[in-house]
């Protein structure tokens, strides 16, 4: 069978087992996570300007935007995964390089609910985190995967909702395959390009669904044609070893949900220099030096050296670990302006030393890791990060993730509702 028959032939099977408890319990969490993702960026450009771009499609509709606006399933699909990968906290597949979330979940979302949400997010987030996985770090070198990635999720989460069978299934892989797109130029530079990525992603998955239940048909051979996905995007990518276990080790049940606001790429030279600060009971003011050395995608994505807005400052490795130290947390209040231009944090980022070891990025994507040293009060001390605090093997407890959702919710839907409705996620069906 081609790649996106072998997909949807595990997906039609799926769909009669019932799923583990441990499957739906990490469900959950995602759904938890997603919606902590949510909010904070549905208030924010580029979804609020997306909003007017497609007043037409809004107001009407079965599909609802994060705060309750009735709108089409594309246009909810578009404008909740632009939100959810606004504020830069969406969950993370580590080996694939990948946000599956903001894409996956807001497909889902969109034409599923009851029961049958939770089994369409499992199936999105199973099928395209491996082909992530496959596709590797060179599809990494120019790709941004959310969105090239992504479009796979919300496709198979969709042809789930749907309840495609194999054949329609396998034809909304194939289409979604030609809609790939998302480049890492497109946020190189100041612009709200890299969270449309994913609003991308989600409307062309429900579309290449959508249209598959109607008969549109794909190339079969799209991944693995002589002209397809995986070499015309990432090289030569072994498939057979991607999917080979597909269905019996859930990639769900090892997410990464962030503890920080900003690029992913950051967040362990962010906790090994704080964990080193603790050690050392130091101010900010007393450090003369720091030194964070990390894998290369760190240094290429977070490059911005003088950051002037909220984007470039999440994109920063200087300024997120300046801003660590000097407050004590990298959240949202951390890309305010007046946190931007704090005296203390710029100050730092001008003691601050980045470079590039070798050792670390030979274990990029599998492992995430920085090596951190400060020099204070006369003596110097180093640090190995050797993980993420968020990672599957540094995981959020359900009470942090509690926390991190009612932090992020309440401001914008009100403490009482943010409540009720983390108790309705906890309490989501899966069978």
């Amino acid at each position: 069978m081609y790649v996106v028959e072998r997909c949807a032939a595990w997906a039609a099977r799926f769909r009669k087992q019932p799923m583990a408890s441990e499957v739906v319990h990490h469900a959950r969490r995602a759904v938890i996570d997603w919606h902590a993702a949510l909010y904070p960026g549905a208030v924010l450009p580029p979804a609020t300007l997306l909003e007017k771009a497609l007043a037409g499609e809004l107001d009407r509709g079965e599909a609802r935007l994060a705060l309750g606006r009735p709108a089409t399933v594309r246009a909810a699909a578009l404008i909740n995964a632009t939100a959810a990968h606004t504020a830069e906290l969406d969950d993370i597949f580590r080996d694939g390089i990948y946000h599956p979330g903001a894409s996956t979940i807001a497909a889902a979302s969109a034409l599923a609910s009851g029961r049958n949400l939770l089994r369409a997010i499992v199936v999105g987030y199973e099928i395209s985190t491996r082909i992530g996985a496959a596709m590797g770090r060179a599809h990494y070198r120019y790709w941004h995967n959310t969105g090239t990635i992504g479009c796979f999720g919300a496709a198979a989460a969709a042809a789930e909702a749907l309840g495609l069978d194999a054949e329609r299934f396998a034809h909304a892989l194939a289409t979604v395959a030609t809609f790939s797109a998302g480049l890492q130029q497109a946020f190189r530079m100041d612009s709200m390009s890299k969270p449309l990525h994913a609003g991308h992603a989600a409307e062309a998955g429900v579309l290449a669904a959508l249209a598959a239940r109607e008969g549109v048909t794909g190339s079969l051979d799209v991944m693995e044609g002589e002209a397809g996905y995986g070499r015309a995007m990432g090289g030569d990518p072994d498939w057979s070893r991607a999917f080979a276990t597909l269905g019996e080790d859930f990639h769900i049940t090892r997410m990464t949900f962030k503890n920080h606001a900003c690029c992913g790429h950051t967040f362990a030279a962010i906790d090994g220099a704080m964990a080193l600060q603790r050690k050392l009971n130091i101010r900010a003011a007393e450090i003369e030096a720091v030194e964070v050395a990390t894998y290369r995608a760190g240094l290429e994505v977070a490059h911005y050296e003088n950051p002037a807005t909220p984007a470039e400052a999440r994109f920063s490795l200087k300024y997120v670990v300046a801003t660590g130290l000097t407050h004590g947390s990298v959240r949202l209040a951390a890309f305010e302006k007046d946190r931007i231009e704090h005296p203390a944090t710029r100050a730092l980022m001008q003691r601050i030393q980045v470079s590039l070891d070798p050792q670390l990025d030979a274990a990029f994507p599998a492992q995430r890791a920085a090596r951190v040293a400060i020099r204070a009060r006369g003596r110097r001390e180093e640090h190995l990060q050797p993980t993420r605090i968020g990672d599957p093997d540094a995981p959020l407890s359900d009470a942090q993730l509690d926390d991190k959702y009612l932090e992020l919710a309440a401001p914008v839907i009100g403490a009482d509702r943010a409540k009720e409705e983390l108790a309705r996620l906890w309490a989501l069906e899966g069978r």
